[in-house]
């Protein structure tokens, strides 16, 4: 599986933060064997993301694509945005698991806006900006990208087990 990973920061596309979040999906792609085809940070801007997002998907080089960063409450958080204007098919059953999943442990998982869908044959996912809600979200979508990846395929239609 290739792996797109666009991290929404503006400290972050100036230089004046580690990415961490960008890093601990890289270290969960890697450790799945997955490839991290293209990675880039971008400022909260829904015309740099949405760009990012269709040039990416449009590409035919990844096959999932992982945001993290802005999707919370403030004016700056525009990624759902940016993101809603590019897909083709949301999905919104993918984002309401990832806040489902992480609410017991972490209530303010709620306040997420993060959206999902599918852009062509690419799957489209917007994760928290913190590492920890990264990784809670990454532990749940761990069990659906395979799939997912082999129906945008087409290599698999059935829908046993």
């Amino acid at each position: 599986m290739r792996i797109g990973i666009l991290t929404v920061s503006e400290l972050g596309a100036g230089g004046q933060r580690p990415d961490t979040s960008g890093d601990a999906i890289v270290e969960w792609a890697r450790a799945r064997g997955y490839d991290v085809a293209v990675r880039s940070v971008v400022p909260d801007e829904t015309d740099r993301i949405a760009g990012q997002l269709c040039r990416w998907a449009d590409s035919g080089h990844v096959d999932v694509i992982l945001t993290t960063g802005g999707t919370g409450l403030t004016a700056r958080d525009v990624t759902p945005e940016a993101t809603a204007a590019v897909l083709e098919r949301p999905a919104p059953g993918i984002a309401e698991a990832l806040r489902a999943s992480s609410a017991p442990g972490f209530p303010r998982a709620w306040l997420s806006r993060g959206t999902a869908g599918t852009r062509g044959k690419t799957l489209i996912v917007n994760l928290p900006g913190s590492p920890g809600g990264v990784r809670d979200g990454l532990a749940l979508l761990e069990q659906l990208l395979d799939h997912a990846v082999e129906l945008l395929r087409g290599e698999k239609v059935t829908h046993d087990g």
